[in-house]
């Protein structure tokens, strides 16, 4: 296993010089990449997966609760899900840089905040959907978050309603229980399948299909970002174990 870099100072410099040497880059990243920006992870210590509420998080997030309950799915999707003041870290604008540099080809999240696409970066595949689309499950309208929020346009159960038609809005993330998207992932296999260097950033790897997607990396250098270890930490070429904005601040 490649011993792990704790530094923030040599973790970018490796990285400043690994994407110099690379023409064909992919960023993976998930929940641990907007911890920075004010949005808690999932497992972590601090995460959301560690606080209690009325059901288990896991619960809360799945297609069966949204469908059986879904006023208190839209009460924790608000308050737990959507963080209209995050703002992008250095990783999420060093990657937009990168981008626009032509070092990065592209950007695969298992985030749903569009943290990335606010700090500028052009090709994302959002695995797991984003809370800035809401589509109305009878006429296919689509509400941004703020919209969501807002709560002018509720039914009796405080559940969001369109004001077109009176359908369902069902917000654009996939809950448990639901498959990933097949054109997202479709895009998210050939970028990865593509790339020469492949950047892990933020994510423990254990969430599949997700965490799979590894599999199809094909180039000559790995790079797990993460403060603690992953299940595939023993395929990396280097490992960073440092804040990952910090990390990103070259």
């Amino acid at each position: 296993m490649a011993r792990a870099i704790t530094d923030p100072a040599e973790a970018s410099s490796a990285l400043a010089k690994l994407f110099e040497a690379h023409d064909h880059a992919v960023f993976f990243g998930g929940a641990g990449v907007s911890t920075a920006s004010g949005i808690p992870d999932f497992r972590s210590v601090d995460g959301l997966y560690r606080q209690h509420f009325a059901y288990p998080p896991e619960t809360m997030l799945s297609h069966s609760f949204y469908a059986s309950h879904t006023a208190e799915f839209y009460e924790f999707y608000r308050e737990r899900m959507i963080a209209l003041d995050a703002r992008p870290n250095r990783c999420h604008t060093k990657l937009a840089e990168l981008e626009a540099a032509g070092k990065l080809d592209a950007v695969v999240t298992q985030n749903i905040d569009g943290l990335h696409q606010a700090a500028g970066s052009q090709v994302v595949w959002e695995l797991h959907g984003s809370v800035h689309r809401n589509v109305c499950q009878r006429c296919g309208q689509t509400y941004d978050a703020a919209w969501v929020c807002a709560r002018e346009h509720e039914d009796v159960r405080g559940v969001p309603e369109c004001p077109l038609c009176r359908g369902e809005i069902k917000p654009d993330v996939v809950l448990y229980e639901e498959p990933l998207d097949e054109r997202v992932m479709a895009g998210a296999i050939d970028a990865i399948s593509r790339a020469d260097l492949l950047v892990i950033g933020g994510t423990s790897l254990v969430v599949y299909p997700a965490a799979g997607l590894t599999r199809f990396f094909n180039g000559d250098t790995l790079v797990i970002v993460n403060r603690d270890c992953t299940p595939q930490d023993g395929d990396a070429d280097v490992l960073i174990a440092c804040d990952i904005a910090q990390a990103f601040d070259f």
